[in-house]
């Protein structure tokens, strides 16, 4: 017997999707969208909240924000100065986002929707499956549950090549930086959230894939189409840079791999703060890799 294809399924969206990203330990934003053409289909963020329900997990819709023609290609979220803030790629541009968190009365939110103070509708419906186990808080005798608010701030345009487009942003974990990475193949590195261009590290010749930054935000990895991957230092003053550490993807008989994602994590089986090692791994394709670092 056929496995089921629904088997794991937790919401449906009515835009083709290209971001996800961890908004709370419960909570995800999905952005995508039709593009600027004249197709019907939006372009915008959906927020779902994550629970169990006994049996399996199930996820309801709590908010959704369109973003009139411009297409959500990619994001970064991040909690910084008391702050939630979510990037956005928008074609050339990223946009920077305040996301605002509310506690909703939960009678008021079950009617439908609620109005929020910029006057956009947020509703709450079901989706995959009736869900009733969902987070809430109570306060008092009212049961109120989290919504969220994405109000719309600096917007600044990110890559400059013929056909421009930014392809990937990432925020330091202390909230400082931000970098980002389009189709000129540079990689350029911002103040945050001021996005003020800092300054750019050149060593791509082709578009970028992905960026990450290390845990102590002192380093920051670029892979690009060009089968680069290169390690930069970005703590000091600002001025011209050459990456500390080139690594080439070298795949057996010829293969025709290259690297694809990017990502810094505490190695595995370190729990002593001695042993401690920050691991870089590099997606290739379909194989993965590693560097200790």
């Amino acid at each position: 017997m056929s496995r089921n294809r629904c088997d794991g399924l937790l919401a449906k969206v009515d835009f083709p999707l290209y971001t996800l990203e961890t908004l709370t330990n419960r909570h995800v934003l999905v952005a995508g969208g039709g593009g600027a053409s004249n197709t019907g289909v939006a372009n915008g963020f959906e927020i779902f909240e994550i629970s169990h329900n006994g049996n399996k997990f199930v996820a309801e819709e709590v908010m959704r924000h369109e973003t009139g023609p411009n297409v959500v290609m990619n994001c970064s979220i991040r909690n910084a100065q008391g702050r939630t803030y979510l990037c956005a790629g928008q074609e050339s541009h990223c946009q920077l986002y305040r996301v605002n968190v509310r506690m909703v009365d939960v009678a008021e939110m079950r009617r439908g929707s609620f109005r929020a103070e910029n006057g956009l509708v947020r509703r709450r419906r079901r989706t995959v499956s009736e869900n009733d186990n969902i987070s809430k808080a109570d306060i008092g005798t009212v049961d109120k549950r989290m919504s969220f608010e994405i109000r719309p701030c600096d917007s600044v345009q990110t890559d400059f090549g013929d056909d421009p487009l930014q392809r990937v942003v990432r925020i330091s974990h202390n909230g400082k930086l931000m970098a980002t990475g389009g189709v000129d193949g540079k990689v350029r590195v911002w103040s945050f959230p001021q996005m003020q261009l800092l300054f750019q590290l050149e060593g791509h010749t082709k578009e970028l894939d992905d960026l990450d930054f290390s845990p102590c935000d002192n380093q920051l990895v670029s892979i690009a189409k060009d089968g680069l991957a290169l390690v930069w230092g970005v703590a000091g003053a600002a001025g011209a840079r050459e990456p500390l550490r080139t690594l080439t993807c070298q795949p057996p008989n010829g293969t025709k791999y290259r690297f694809r994602r990017c990502r810094y994590r505490p190695r595995l089986g370190c729990h002593h703060s001695h042993s401690f090692r920050i691991v870089l791994y590099l997606h290739v394709m379909f194989l993965f890799g590693y560097i200790a670092i």
